[in-house]
C-alpha cells in the first residue's frame, strides 16, 4: 500500500509539473516591439542602467537610442551599452543620429565623422542608423533638398559597406512643405534617394499630423518603410485619432520589419506612458509584428 501511495503521489506531482509548464508556455510572450529611448529622455540621462532595466522589464524587446555622441551612447562605450542591454535581455536595433548636409569644404570631415559613427554602431550591434531631421535649407528650396538626397545616398552607401542600413525619420513638415505648388518634400525624397541605400522610418503620427495618409504612402512607395515609429498624441492608442487597425492592414506592403514606440507627450510619468503604449499594442489583435 505504501508503495502504491508513493507512486500515486509521484504521478500527481509529475502531472502537476507538466500542467504548470504547459500553461506557462502558453502565456503570451509579448510582441516584437521596441522603444525609442527619447521617450524616457529625462530618466535615461540621470541613470542609464536603471532606465534600461525598467524598459526591459516592461516587455520591450529592443531599443533605439537617441543619445549617440563622440563615439558613445549616453556616455557609455558601444561595447558597454551593448552589454548593458544584453544583460537585461534586450538589444540595440537602431539609433537616431546624424549631421547636416555638408558643403564641399567640409565634405571630407563629415564623411570621417560618419566613419566613426558607423563603426560605433557596428560595435553596439545596431542594424540601422536613422537621421531624424534635416537643416533649414532642405525646406527652403529644391536645390537644398536635392543636396540632402545626394548626401543621404552617400551615407547610405557607407552604411551598406559596414552591414548597416541607413534611413530617414520624418516630422510633419515633410508633408506640408511643397515646392512649385506640386512637389511634396517627402515625395521628392522618396523619388530621389536610392532604395538600396536609403530606407524611410515613417513616423505614423507626424505623417497624419502633416495631413498625409500613411497607407497611401505605403501603396505609392511599397517596401520603402522598413521601420515604423508607432506614435500617438500621447500614449499609443490614447487619443483615438490614429486609425492603427487600418494602418496595420497595410504593414506588408509598406515593407515594415520592426515597429518602435515613441512617446513625446505624457498623461502619466514617462515610464508609465511607455508601459501603457506597449500594453495597448500587445492587446490589439490586429497588431502583428514580423519576428
Amino acid at each position: 500500500m505504501k508503495t502504491r501511495t508513493v507512486s500515486g503521489i509521484l504521478m500527481l506531482l509529475t502531472a502537476g509539473l507538466f500542467l504548470t509548464f504547459a500553461f506557462s508556455s502558453c502565456k503570451p510572450k509579448g510582441k516584437n516591439i521596441g522603444l525609442q529611448l527619447y521617450s524616457i529622455r529625462d530618466s535615461i540621462r540621470r541613470d542609464v542602467p536603471a532606465a534600461i532595466e525598467k524598459v526591459a522589464k516592461m516587455g520591450y524587446k529592443f531599443v533605439e537610442p537617441a543619445g549617440y555622441a563622440n563615439g558613445k551612447f549616453y556616455g557609455l562605450t558601444p561595447e558597454e551599452f551593448k552589454a548593458l542591454c544584453q544583460k537585461n535581455g534586450i538589444y540595440v536595433l537602431s539609433s537616431h543620429t546624424g549631421r547636416p548636409a555638408p558643403d564641399s569644404a567640409n565634405w571630407e570631415a563629415t564623411m570621417a565623422w560618419w566613419d566613426t559613427c558607423i563603426a560605433a554602431h557596428v560595435a553596439a550591434g545596431a542594424k540601422y542608423i536613422v537621421q531624424p531631421s534635416m537643416g533649414r535649407d532642405a525646406y527652403e528650396s529644391l536645390e537644398g533638398l536635392k543636396k540632402y538626397c545626394e548626401y543621404f545616398n552617400a551615407v547610405g552607401e557607407k552604411c551598406n559597406k559596414a552591414g548597416i542600413r541607413f534611413g530617414y525619420h520624418n516630422h510633419s513638415r515633410e508633408f506640408t512643405t511643397v515646392f512649385d505648388s506640386t512637389i511634396v518634400l517627402y515625395d521628392y525624397m522618396l523619388q530621389n534617394t536610392d532604395p538600396s541605400k536609403v530606407f524611410f522610418q515613417l513616423d505614423l503620427y507626424w505623417c497624419v499630423e502633416g495631413g498625409a495618409d500613411p497607407v497611401a504612402y505605403f501603396n505609392k512607395y511599397p517596401g520603402r518603410f522598413e521601420l515604423w515609429h508607432i506614435k500617438d498624441e500621447a500614449e499609443v492608442g490614447a487619443s483615438g485619432k490614429m486609425d492603427f487597425a487600418r494602418i496595420w492592414a497595410a504593414a506588408a506592403v509598406s515593407g515594415m520589419k520592426y515597429g518602435i514606440v515613441e512617446v513625446e507627450k505624457y498623461n502619466f510619468d514617462q515610464f508609465t506612458s511607455c508601459q501603457k503604449s506597449l500594453e495597448f499594442l500587445n492587446n490589439a489583435e490586429y497588431v502583428v509584428m514580423p519576428q
